[in-house]
């Protein structure tokens, strides 16, 4: 994800060997478990160890705390929702064939992570951490930059859009209202999501009123 992650929250080596690789999956399988069972705050280092089958050291081997072990699982969603983001918006003929891909998107997102508990129990230990957040955010932020990419060259060339800073807005907003909808009762999360996607259509490409930001003293 980030070249610039802190160190506690990195690999402290990063398995290169077929053995270490498996051991580190079956460290990250175990968590991941964990996690879904009772949340990021209630794991401990011991614990996993012994549900992975491990010996504690193989654990602090590869990860300095518990924080790194919640990167490199929140780095697998990450990386499957922006390949995702990717395949989607290279796609895009139009303005309004790109609202009804971000309507997709959010239909994706919400099946691919109703079922997952892993992704929800990740996705609250980042909100505890403050670079586990940065990280988040940054997240957000390339997913609106591929986005961005797709979507640019459809933009009128007098638009006042600014993009970037609404894409950002939006990417947020739309993680933000999926994760909403998944812990929500599943006939409420549908209808949310539908009354979501409607704004999105009415808002995203909508041009500013009044004076522009840059124009302002």
């Amino acid at each position: 994800m980030s070249p610039d992650k802190p160190a506690r929250i990195k690999f402290r080596k990063e398995p290169q060997q077929e053995r270490s690789i498996h051991r580190v999956d079956v460290i990250l399988s175990a968590a991941a478990h964990l996690i879904a069972e009772k949340g990021v705050s209630a794991m401990k280092m011991t614990e996993l160890a012994a549900v992975a089958g491990v010996p504690i050291g193989s654990v602090y081997q590869y990860f300095p705390e518990k924080a790194a072990i919640v990167t490199a699982l929140f780095d697998r969603h990450a990386v499957l929702v922006q390949q995702k983001t990717a395949e989607v918006f290279i796609t895009v003929k139009s303005l309004d064939h790109a609202v009804d891909l971000v309507c997709g998107m959010i239909d994706w997102y919400y099946r691919e992570f109703r079922g997952d508990p892993t992704y929800m129990g990740v996705w609250l230990g980042t909100e505890m951490d403050q670079d586990l957040l940065k990280l988040n955010i940054q997240h957000s932020n390339r997913v609106a930059e591929i986005f961005v990419q797709g979507i640019e060259a459809h933009l009128p060339a007098d638009s006042q859009i600014d993009l970037q800073a609404r894409a950002q807005l939006f990417s947020h907003l739309i993680g933000a209202s999926v994760r909403l909808a998944i812990m929500s009762e599943r006939s409420l999360a549908i209808r949310m999501l539908h009354e979501w996607k409607q704004m999105i259509r009415a808002t995203l490409f909508a041009e500013p009123s009044g004076e522009a930001i840059g124009n302002r003293h």
